[in-house]
C-alpha cells in the first residue's frame, strides 16, 4: 500500500508545483519582474511544503507502526503467553508474523494464534487507513499554507535553496556517521578477538586453521590464527592481477587516446568496458574451467608441477577483469590534459613518444594513480574468482603455481553458516576486515601524497 501512497504523494507534489507557479503569476499581475524569485522557485516552494511534511509523517509511521501493532497484539494474548521469557516470546511473535503473511507455521492450527493474527490484520488495516488520512491531510495542508504564503516579496529562491542545502548536509552527515559506525563496529569486534588471540600471533603467525569447538562437550581444535598466509596469498594474487592490468590498461589508454582513429576508438572503448560488466562468477568459471587447466597442461609440458587451483590462474583472470578500471579512467585523464601542452611539446621538436612520456604521463599521473588505486582495491576485494580458481588452502608460499587463499575469501568462509559470535573463529573475520581497512587506508594516503606532489608541479 505504501508504494501507492508514495505515488499519490508524488502526483500531489507535481500538482502543487504547478499551482505554486500559477499563484506566483497571479500575485505578480502577470509581470515576473514584480517577483523576488523566478516562478519556478515558487512552484518548488509549494511542492516542498506538500511533500516534506507528508514524507516525515510517512517515515515516522513506518518506523513506529510495526512495534505498536506487536505490542497491542501481545497485550491481547493469554497471560501464559505474555509472561514467556523474551526469547520464547520473540519466537511466538515470529510465528504470528509468518501466520499473518500467509506462511504455514506449526501454530497455524492454534485458535489463539489464529485469532491474534486476525487481530493483527485488522489493526494493520486500520493503521494503513489512518496513515492515508494523515499523509494526505499534511500534504493538502502544506499546499494550502504555501498557497497563502506566496507573495511578490516571498524569498522563494532563498528558502528552496536553504532546504536543498540542509538536505545535502544531512546526506553528508549520514554518510560520515555510517562510515564511523562501520569502523567502530569492526574495531569493537576485533578487540574482542584480540583479547583471546594475541595481536602478534595474528599478524605474524604462520599457521591458519580457525577450527574451534562450538560447545564445551564437543571435541574440536583449539585453532591457529596466524594470518600471514592469508596476507601473502592476497598480495600474490593481487600482484599478479596488477602485473596484467596496469601495463595492458595503460597501454590501451595511450593507444585509444593518442594513436587510434576516432572511428576505432568509438568501437574499441565500449568493447573494452564490457569486461567490467561481466559478473565475477563468469570470470570464476572461465578461470576454473579454461585458464587453470591450460596452465596445468603448459606446466606439465615443461616439467613443472602446477596445482589444480593456483594463484596464477586466479591472478591472470582477475587482471583481465580489472583492465577496464585502469584503461577507461586513464584514457579520460589523458584526454583531459590540455591540447596546448601537446602543441607546445611538438613546437619544441619533441616526437609523439617523447610527448607522451615526458608531458602527458607526468601531467596525467594523479588520475592514473587514482585508476591504479581503484584497480588495486578491486583486486584485493575480489572473492569469487579466488574461491573458484585459487582454492581455500592457506599456504604460505610465493609460488604462483600453488593453491592459496585471500583475506576476503576467509572472511566469507568464517561468517558462513551458524556460528557463535563470541568465538575466536567468527571474531577473526572482523580482525581480518580491520587489517584490510588499514591496508586500504595506507594505499589511499600514499596515492594522495603522489597526487599532491604532481598537482603542485603541473597546475
Amino acid at each position: 500500500m505504501q508504494p501507492l501512497l508514495l505515488l499519490t504523494l508524488l502526483l500531489l507534489s507535481v500538482g502543487a508545483y504547478h499551482l505554486g507557479r500559477k499563484r506566483a503569476f497571479a500575485v505578480a499581475g502577470g509581470q515576473i519582474r514584480n517577483l523576488h524569485s523566478l516562478p519556478g522557485f515558487y512552484g518548488f516552494y509549494a511542492a516542498l511544503w506538500c511533500g516534506l511534511p507528508a514524507l516525515a509523517v510517512l517515515a515516522l509511521w513506518a518506523i513506529a507502526q510495526p512495534g505498536i501493532l506487536v505490542n497491542w497484539v501481545v497485550a491481547g494474548l493469554p497471560p501464559e503467553l505474555q509472561n514467556l521469557p523474551p526469547d520464547r516470546l520473540n519466537l511466538v511473535v515470529n510465528d504470528l508474523k509468518n501466520l499473518v503473511s500467509g506462511n504455514f507455521v506449526s501454530s497455524a492450527s492454534d485458535p489463539v494464534m489464529v485469532e491474534a493474527a486476525n487481530r493483527y490484520r485488522q489493526l494493520r488495516a486500520i493503521g494503513n487507513a489512518a496513515l492515508w488520512v494523515a499523509v494526505l491531510s499534511f500534504a493538502i495542508g502544506g499546499i494550502a499554507y504555501a498557497w497563502r504564503a506566496i507573495s511578490p516579496a516571498l524569498r522563494a529562491r532563498n528558502r528552496v535553496e536553504g532546504i536543498i542545502n540542509l538536505f545535502l548536509i544531512a546526506s553528508s552527515t549520514v554518510a560520515i556517521f555510517t562510515t564511523i559506525g562501520i569502523v567502530l563496529s569492526v574495531v569493537f569486534e576485533s578487540l574482542l578477538f584480540f583479547r583471546q588471540v594475541p595481536v602478534s600471533e595474528f599478524l605474524f603467525g604462520l599457521q591458519w586453521s580457525p577450527q574451534t569447538a562450538l560447545r564445551a562437550d564437543q571435541v574440536g581444535s583449539s585453532g591457529a590464527f596466524g594470518a600471514a598466509p592469508l596476507f601473502a596469498g592476497t598480495l600474490l594474487i593481487s600482484g599478479i592481477a596488477m602485473l596484467v592490468a596496469v601495463p595492458i590498461g595503460l597501454m590501451s589508454a595511450l593507444y585509444l587516446s593518442e594513436y587510434a582513429t576516432p572511428k576505432f576508438r568509438a568501437f574499441a572503448k565500449p568493447a573494452l568496458e564490457i569486461l567490467a560488466g561481466i559478473p565475477t562468477v563468469v570470470y570464476g568459471f572461465f578461470a576454473a574451467l579454461t585458464v587453470a587447466p591450460l596452465i596445468r597442461e603448459i606446466g606439465a609440458a615443461v616439467g613443472l608441477h602446477v596445482a589444480s587451483e593456483s594463484a596464477l590462474a586466479a591472478g591472470l583472470v582477475m587482471g583481465i577483469m580489472i583492465i577496464p578500471f585502469v584503461s577507461s579512467l586513464s584514457d579520460d585523464v589523458i584526454n583531459a590534459v590540455p591540447q596546448s601542452m601537446r602543441d607546445g611539446s611538438y613546437a619544441l621538436g619533441a616526437t609523439k613518444s617523447e610527448t607522451i612520456t615526458r608531458v602527458l604521463l607526468p601531467a596525467a599521473l594523479p588520475g592514473i594513480v587514482g585508476s591504479i588505486l581503484l584497480a588495486v582495491s578491486r583486486a584485493i576485494g575480489e572473492t569469487m574468482i579466488v574461491v573458484m580458481a585459487a582454492g581455500l588452502s592457506a599456504n604460505l608460499t610465493a609460488n604462483p603455481l600453488e593453491a592459496v587463499t585471500t583475506v576476503t575469501v576467509q572472511i566469507v568462509t568464517l561468517l558462513t553458516g551458524d556460528q557463535e559470535f563470541d568465538s575466536p573463529k567468527t571474531l577473526a573475520a572482523f580482525a581480518l576486515g580491520l587489517v584490510l581497512f588499514a591496508v586500504t587506508l595506507i594505499l589511499n594516503i600514499i596515492a594522495l601524497r603522489v597526487v599532491r606532489k604532481y598537482r603542485e608541479q603541473y597546475e
